[in-house]
C-alpha cells in the first residue's frame, strides 16, 4: 500500500500503519519510516547481519524492500542526523518488539491470524441500554505460572483458558486490559510506551493477542484496551528526537516533559496527529478491540493538566478530530475518557460541541464514596451528602463508576481495606458499598482483586491472592460479588435507560441522622427498590412508596450465607403495600446493610 502524502501532511490519515512499519510482501519485507529531518536512514537486522542498508527518501519518508527478510526477524533503524550523529531507534510503527531490556523491533505478519468473531462484531454496540460490567486487569499479575520468576507470565493464549470462565462466572461483560503496547519498565504498568503499535512481548506475539481477543468474543465477552494518547517514554531509542529533532514532542522544556517524566506529544504537528489516531484505529481495526479507555485526558484538555494554565488547543482539537474519525470508522466501539476535570461535554458528540467520548469515568463519585466509607459511623451523618451529590451532576455526562487500579496501590489501601474499622467490620461495609455501586446509575468498572476482598495492595510483580478464598469471609464475599453482578446483569431496571432522569427516584435522600438511603431504579416496566443502612446500628424507617405492589427480595448483604447475621429464613417477601391514604413501607435494616427488592405490581384482586 502507498500512502497519500498530501493527506498525511494535512493530518487526516487514520491508517498510516498500513504503509509505515515493516510489511511482509511476497518473498521479502518492505520497510517504511517517516524521518523528515534525517540526513539519511538505514535499517539493520537479522536479514543483513546488522549491516546498514540505506533507505530511499521521498518527502520525509524513507523506504526499502529487502528480499529474504521474513516474519520474526529483528531490526532497528539507524538515523543519521544533519548534525552528524548516528542514532539507533526502534520502529515507531513496528508491530513487535523484543522483551525488555532489549528493544529491537520484530517483523510481524498482521494477517497471520484469522478472526472468527463475525457474529460478535455484528451485534456489538456501546451498551448504553445493556449491562456494562468491566473487569480491569493487569494481564501479567492476574495469575502467574511462577510467582517467583519475574518473567513467569502466562502467554496471551494460555491465559484464555483461565480468564474466560472466571469472567463468565463473575458476570463481567467486558475485560479491560491495562496497556498492552510495548513498554520497557514493568513498574510503569504499560503507561510509558516505547512501542505504540507493538503488543508487549511479555505475553507473546501479535497473532497470539488476536487469538485471545477472538476467544473472548466467541465466549460473549468484550475487550477494552487501556490506551495512552498523551505522552511517551523518554528512552532515546524510541520516539524522543526521532530524526534528530523533537519530531513528535514539544521543543519547549516547560511543556515537553510530563509529571511522569515522559515526553508530551505535540498534536498540532500533522504527523503526530496521524501517528496517534492511526494507533487508536490500529487496535480497533486490526485487533478487534471493542473500545479504548483513554488515559490522562485532563492532560490533553489543559496545559500539563493544570486548569490554571488554560486549555491546550493543540491537544483539545486533536482529541475532537481523532474521536470524530474513530466514531465514523468504529461507531459500535466505545471511547472512554479518564478525566478528572469539570470540562463540559466530554461525552457529547463533536457536532454538538463535545469531545466525542462515549463514557467518562466518574472520579468524583469514586472519591466521595471511598471517603464516606473511610469515615467512622458516628461521623457519617456530617458526610451524608457525599453519597447523594453524584446524582446532582450525573446527567451532565455519560458516566462510568470506577474502582480502578489507582484505588489499590501506592499506600492508598485496597477498596476493602479503605472501609472503616477492624478486619471483621470492613466486610459488611464493603458488601453494602458494592451494592450501592451496582445499583447507582452508571456503567461499572472494578479492578481485579476487588471481587475477592483482597487486602494486599496490587503489585505488578506478584499474582493476585486467590489463596485467600480458603478463608470464609473472603469466600463468602466472592460468592456475594458474583450474585450481585448477576442481579445487575439480569435486571433491566439496573442498567437500561439509566441516563434518563425518569429511571431514578430518591425515596429517602436526607436521612442524615440514621445514615439511611432509599431509591428506586426503573426501566422496561421493572422496578428495583434499593435500601441502605450505612450506620453501625439497626435502623427502622418509614418510606413513602409511589406505587402499590409487593417487594420480592433480590439480595440482602447481611444474610448469613454472605457471613452476615440475618438468617435466610427471615428474608421473605414484604406484605402488599399501598400508597393510598398515606400508607407507607416500613423497613428494618441491620447495621451496614444493603437490601435490594424487585417491586411487583399488586394484583387487581388484592385488598
Amino acid at each position: 500500500m502507498q500512502i497519500n502524502k498530501d493527506d498525511f501532511f494535512k493530518g487526516s490519515i487514520f491508517d498510516a500503519y498500513e504503509y509505515l512499519g515493516a510489511h511482509v510482501e511476497g518473498d521479502g519485507v518492505r520497510f517504511s519510516v517517516f524521518a523528515p529531518a534525517a540526513a539519511k536512514v538505514a535499517v539493520v537486522g537479522d536479514f543483513n547481519n546488522w549491516e546498514p542498508y540505506y533507505l530511499a527518501p521521498d518527502r520525509g519518508f524513507w523506504e526499502i524492500f529487502i528480499k529474504g527478510a521474513k516474519v520474526g526477524d529483528m531490526y532497528k533503524y539507524v538515523i543519521y542526523t544533519k548534525s552528524g550523529e548516528r542514532r539507533e531507534h526502534c520502529d515507531p510503527y513496528g508491530f513487535g518488539m523484543e522483551l525488555r531490556p532489549r528493544w529491537a523491533s520484530v517483523v510481524r505478519d498482521l494477517d497471520e491470524f484469522k478472526f472468527t468473531d463475525d457474529e460478535w462484531i455484528y451485534f456489538r454496540d456501546k451498551n448504553y441500554n445493556k449491562p456494562l460490567n468491566i473487569y480491569e486487569m493487569h494481564l501479567g499479575s492476574w495469575m502467574k505460572k511462577d510467582d517467583s520468576d519475574e518473567t513467569g507470565w502466562y502467554s496471551y493464549t494460555e491465559i484464555a483458558d483461565l480468564l474466560i470462565p472466571y469472567l463468565k462466572e463473575h458476570h463481567f461483560t467486558h475485560v479491560e486490559f491495562m496497556p498492552l503496547s510495548e513498554h520497557p519498565a514493568d513498574i510503569s504498568w504499560g503507561y510509558q510506551n516505547t512501542g505504540f503499535f507493538a503488543p508487549t512481548s511479555r505475553y507473546g506475539t501479535a497473532a497470539e493477542l488476536m487469538e485471545l481477543i477472538n476467544r473472548l468474543h466467541n465466549a460473549g465477552i468484550g475487550t477494552i484496551m487501556d490506551f495512552v494518547p498523551v505522552h511517551f517514554a523518554l528512552d532515546d531509542y524510541a520516539l524522543r528526537e526521532f530524526d534528530g529533532t523533537p519530531l513528535y514532542e514539544y521543543p519547549e522544556s516547560d511543556v515537553s516533559v510530563s509529571e511522569w517524566g515522559t515526553c508530551n506529544f505535540q498534536f498540532n504537528k500533522p504527523w503526530t496527529a496521524v501517528f496517534m489516531q492511526s494507533c487508536a484505529d490500529y487496535w480497533l481495526s486490526r485487533y478487534h478491540f471493542d473500545g479504548l479507555r483513554m488515559d490522562a485526558i485532563s492532560r490533553a484538555i489543559y496545559w500539563m493538566g493544570d486548569q490554571a494554565r488554560g486549555v491546550n488547543p493543540n491537544s483539545l482539537n486533536f482529541l475532537k478530530q481523532m474521536n470524530a474519525g474513530l466514531q465514523m470508522r468504529h461507531g459500535d466501539c466505545m471511547l472512554i475518557a479518564e478525566d478528572s476535570t469539570a470540562y463540559p461535554k466530554i461525552t457529547a458528540p463533536i457536532e454538538y460541541g463535545g469531545l466525542g467520548f462515549d463514557y467518562k469515568w466518574d472520579l468524583g463519585w469514586m472519591n466521595d464514596t471511598l471517603n464516606y466509607f473511610r469515615t467512622p459511623p458516628d461521623e457519617r451523618p456530617r458526610e451524608h451528602y457525599k453519597l447523594t451529590f453524584s446524582m446532582q451532576y450525573f446527567y451532565n455526562e455519560l458516566y462510568m463508576l470506577e474502582l480502578s487500579h489507582d484505588e489499590n496501590v501506592h499506600g492508598k489501601a485496597t477498596v476493602i481495606n479503605k472501609m472503616w474499622g477492624d478486619y471483621d467490620v470492613k466486610f459488611p461495609q464493603a458488601r453494602a458499598m458494592y451494592a450501592y455501586m451496582f445499583t447507582h446509575p452508571g456503567k461499572k468498572l472494578n479492578f481485579m482483586g476487588g471481587e475477592n476482598a483482597q487486602f494486599r495492595e496490587w503489585d505488578e510483580t506478584r499474582a493476585q491472592d486467590f489463596d485467600i478464598l480458603k478463608y470464609p469471609l473472603h469466600e463468602s464475599f466472592n460468592r456475594y460479588f458474583k450474585k450481585l453482578s448477576g442481579i445487575y446483569a439480569e435486571n433491566p431496571a439496573l442498567h437500561n435507560a439509566e441516563y434518563n432522569p425518569d429511571a431514578f427516584r430518591w425515596l429517602m435522600a436526607d436521612n442524615c441522622e440514621q445514615s439511611v438511603y432509599v431509591y428506586l431504579r426503573m426501566a422496561e416496566g421493572g422496578t428495583v427498590l434499593c435500601a441502605f443502612n450505612f450506620s453501625d446500628k439497626k435502623q427502622s424507617c418509614r418510606v413513602n412508596m409511589p406505587m402499590s405492589g409487593r417487594l420480592i427480595p433480590l439480595i440482602n448483604s447481611d444474610e448469613q450465607t454472605w457471613s452476615g447475621t440475618t438468617p435466610a429464613a427471615d428474608i421473605v417477601p414484604i406484605d402488599t403495600f399501598r400508597h393510598i391514604d398515606g400508607e407507607i413501607l416500613e423497613l428494618d435494616l441491620p447495621p451496614f446493610t444493603a437490601e435490594l427488592f424487585e417491586v411487583t405490581p399488586k394484583p387487581d384482586d388484592a385488598e
